[in-house]
């Protein structure tokens, strides 16, 4: 099994709010807006009415399924200054409920043991942490 770390960048800017996903996202990880969107709002976080951009990279491999909701949330949550989170020596992966919560997801052995190589730490649902560990 192929593993490679996808970069989530998200981008507010002043305009009509909008989410616009953009990294050859397929259908599962296109519904992570509303997901995402309903997860932060229920986290007693504000979801910013503004333009969202949200990047995932590399922009030329087909990124799918549910495991990125949780990047993507705290990618908002950061960059619209609701909280100073520093991600970038983890790697994070879980599924956000419609309620905030986080669901467990496919995949996570692989995906720990590429962060054990890469020397970063790993985020992921309670119950995907004795897959993980």
């Amino acid at each position: 099994m192929d593993v490679y770390p996808v970069e989530i960048e998200v981008d507010i800017q002043r305009g009509l709010p909008a989410v616009s996903l953009i990294g050859l996202a397929d259908t599962a990880l296109r519904e992570s807006r509303d997901r995402v969107r309903s997860g932060i709002k229920n986290s007693s976080f504000n979801f910013p009415s503004s333009k969202i951009t949200i990047n995932l990279a590399p922009a030329n491999i087909k990124k799918e399924g549910t495991h990125f909701d949780l990047a993507i949330a705290l990618g908002i949550i950061s960059s619209s200054c609701q909280a100073n989170l520093d991600v970038s020596s983890y790697f994070i992966l879980g599924e956000l409920s419609l309620e905030g919560e986080l669901r467990p997801v496919k995949g996570v052995f692989p995906m720990a043991l590429h962060a054990r190589n890469a020397n970063k730490k790993i985020i992921v649902p309670s119950e995907n942490a004795h897959e993980a560990a």
